[in-house]
This record gives structure tokens, C-alpha cells and sequence, in this order.
């Protein structure tokens, strides 16, 4: 168990635990810095459990014992030290605010990495590299990350178009077939307008991979969900990292669709490559002029 997940997962796990081991769980979800330096005893104590209890919550959690636990969740404590989610003061100066956002961005980063599921992975990369076409679909600020994916697909050789029109996402629903695939990205996985598109591929048989958090509308459509979770600030709308978290997912998928379809596609990558140096200014600048004598 990864330790940035470890409060996370207590929180999960709570309702499959025995009555006398869920008051080990809030305790420990209340007052996690206190634990690390608590004896067993000290846990039990403050708990109102039995030493053995604490052991069997442990256990429950897939760890040894008391102090393979202790130790995983003060590493977790740790890492995320520096990273928790921020909150702007009208007084902040720019190094304070700057120096929030960037660590705010990096936990939020650091938290989906551990959460997203290799297997979830691997099965929208397999899909992704045996598709006919490739339709991706987001309004507002998840329309930049399908722009972002249809360029990175479309350089490797997947047919790939982005809408983040309502209209033109319905004419494309309706062209799709079972040999194609959908990605649908949004940060609340609750719009209604791309709901109402997804419904339409999902009758027709297309593969539908979502990028949005779980529980929610969108998710409950997909045929493969990669969920993103985040707590983020709803006031600051235009400081939200889900976006940058969402184009660090596109990236992984892009590299395992790449790695999938092998070493073939070296060679029409470098011919991109070279075919855009056309395009780029020359580097070489002139030389500086001497002062006359």
C-alpha cells in the first residue's frame, strides 16, 4: 500500500471494519501526526480499544503489525508535507501564492500517480492503439487537454479529432461504430451536454474511456474509467491543476499506445521530425558588428 494513499485508504476500508477497530481508524484519521510517535499502548489508550485490536486494524489494512504501519503512514506524512492543497490570502505576495499554486499542483500530481490503476491503463492503451478512430471530447478548460491528445495520437498514426462543440460532437456520435473509441475529459464528470454525447456512442457499441473522478455520471458511463480524483479550490476556478494532471494521463496513454505499436513507429516519428525543422527559424545568429576604430 503506497503511503500517500494511506489516509485514504483508512477512510475506505472504515466500513468493513469491526465497530471496535473503526475507533482506531478515527483516531487515526483525526490526529494522524499524533500516531507516529505513539506507543501501542498510547494508540489503544486513546482510542478505547484493547492492544489486540489495534494489531487486527493493522492487519486489516495489510500490514505486519503496529510499526509497519506507524512507519508507512510517517512517511506518507512526510511526502506530503509540503504539498497540501492551498488556500489564497489577500495579503500573499507573489513568491507566497507562486510558491502555493506550484506545490498545490505537485501534490495533486504526486496523489493521482499512486491512485491510477495500471490494468485501467493498459486496457485504454490497447484500445487506443487497435482503433479505427479516435474522438475526443471536453468543453471549457478540458477542451485545451483533447486539443493536447489529438496532436500527440495524431503523430502516432491514430486517426484522431477533438470537439468541444456540442453540435459537432453529436454529428460525430452518430458516425461512430464498435471499431472506434471515445475519450471523454472532464474535470466534474457531470456536463450535461457531454453526458448526453456519451449516451449516444455507448448505444452504438463504441468504446468510451473517461478521464474525470469517480462516483460520478460520467464515470458510471465508461467502458474504461481512469478516475482522477482532486480536492480542489471551486473559488479558484482558473488555478485548478486537474487540467495539468489530465495532460500528464494523456501523456502516459500516448507512450504506451507508442510502445505499443512498436519500433515501426521510430522511423515515421523521425520523418516528422525532419519535416518540421521546415518550419523553424535557423539558430544561427549574425555576427556582433565590431565598434569602428
Amino acid at each position: 500500500m503506497q503511503s500517500l494513499n494511506l489516509l485514504k485508504s483508512i477512510a475506505d476500508a472504515k466500513p468493513s471494519l469491526r465497530k471496535s477497530e473503526q475507533k482506531v481508524a478515527d483516531y487515526v484519521l483525526e490526529n494522524p501526526s499524533d500516531v507516529i510517535h505513539m506507543r501501542i499502548v498510547d494508540l489503544a489508550s486513546e482510542a478505547n480499544v484493547s492492544e489486540p485490536t489495534v494489531v487486527r486494524f493493522c492487519r486489516a489494512l495489510n500490514y505486519d503489525g503496529f510499526q509497519d504501519f506507524k512507519l508507512t503512514l510517517a512517511q506518507g506524512l512526510a511526502s506530503n508535507a509540503n504539498f497540501e492543497q492551498f488556500s489564497l490570502n489577500t495579503k500573499d505576495t507573489v513568491s507566497e501564492f507562486k510558491q502555493k499554486i506550484f506545490d498545490s499542483t505537485v501534490g495533486n500530481m504526486m496523489r493521482v500517480r499512486e491512485e491510477l490503476d495500471a490494468d485501467t491503463l493498459e486496457e485504454a492503451i490497447n484500445a487506443i492503439a487497435s482503433t479505427n478512430r479516435l474522438e475526443l471530447y471536453g468543453f471549457g478548460a478540458s477542451a485545451p487537454v483533447c486539443n493536447d491528445a489529438q496532436h500527440k495520437f495524431h503523430r502516432l498514426k491514430i486517426a484522431a479529432s477533438a470537439y468541444s462543440d456540442p453540435h459537432m460532437q453529436m454529428i460525430s456520435a452518430t458516425t461512430l461504430t464498435e471499431r472506434d473509441v471515445v475519450i471523454a475529459i472532464s474535470q466534474t464528470g457531470r456536463t450535461k451536454d457531454l453526458l448526453h454525447a456519451v449516451k449516444l456512442v455507448k448505444d452504438a457499441g463504441v468504446t468510451v474511456i473517461t478521464l474525470c473522478p469517480s462516483n460520478t455520471p460520467l464515470s458510471d458511463l465508461a467502458s474504461i474509467a481512469i478516475h482522477i480524483d482532486l480536492e480542489e479550490d471551486k473559488d479558484l476556478s482558473t488555478l485548478m491543476s486537474s487540467r495539468v494532471v489530465h495532460l500528464v494521463v494523456i501523456d502516459v496513454l500516448a507512450v504506451g499506445v507508442a510502445m505499443k505499436l512498436g519500433p515501426g513507429l521510430l522511423d515515421h516519428l523521425k520523418t516528422i521530425k525532419r519535416s518540421l525543422k521546415s518550419l523553424r527559424q535557423n539558430d544561427k545568429r549574425l555576427p556582433l558588428r565590431k565598434p569602428e576604430e
